[in-house]
Parts: C-alpha cells; structure tokens; sequence
C-alpha cells in the first residue's frame, strides 16, 4: 500500500523558514519523483517542486526558485522541503506526490497524493 505523510507545517513570519517532511512508504523511490504541490484558496493546485528518487534531480517553480530546497533521503523513505524567506504567498495547504518517472510535473500525472499539511505566512 502506497503511503504518503506529509508534516512540518505551521503559523511562521513573513522572512521565517520551515521544514516540510513526506515520509513515503509502499513504492520503489528509483521508479518515481517525489514532489510538493499546494493549494490556497480560491486557487489550483499548484507544483513547487519536485526531485527524482533515482537520480535526485530536482526541479523549482519558479515562484520558490532560491528560497526552498528539495532533498530526499531514500533510506528513510523521506522527502524534505526547506522553506526558507517564506512569503504571505507562500500560505498555502502542501501536498507531497508521487509522480512516475517521465510524467510532466503537473497535478494530473501525480499517481498518489499526500493529506497535506498546511503552512501559513503571516506578514
């Protein structure tokens, strides 16, 4: 069974940093990127970023290009998104996903989603 739990959200200032974690479980990460998407209200669904689990490989949005960081640690089955000069619009639900390997970054080739965790920017 594929699992996917997101956590690390929270209430944080304009200028603050966060850790976002998705500890993965049920599926080889060599075969499939890891990635996050979020939601605001109001808004799509949205990638910001993702990373390969064979070659980690990452690709940014461009809106977060600079200030987050993707890394995965494949022995715990973890990703990690460092969020640092966090932006009021950066408030947002994030989900992590599990896309297949060759898929475009978009929410309608994700394979399985994450609950989501939500983030909230304060100014």
């Amino acid at each position: 069974e594929v699992q996917l739990q997101a956590s690390g959200g929270g209430l944080v200032q304009a200028g603050g940093s966060l850790r976002l974690s998705c500890a993965a479980s049920g599926f080889s990460f060599d075969d499939y990127a890891i990635g996050w998407f979020r939601q605001a209200p109001g808004k799509e669904r949205e990638g910001v970023s993702c990373i390969s689990g064979r070659d980690h490989s990452p690709y940014y949005a461009d809106l977060v290009k600079g200030r987050f960081t993707i890394s995965v640690d494949n022995a715990a089955n973890t990703v990690y998104l460092q969020m640092d000069s966090l932006k009021p619009e950066d408030t947002a639900v994030y989900y992590c996903a599990v896309i297949p390997v060759g898929s475009y970054f978009r929410s309608s080739d994700v394979d399985y989603w994450g609950q989501g965790t939500l983030v909230t920017v304060s100014s």
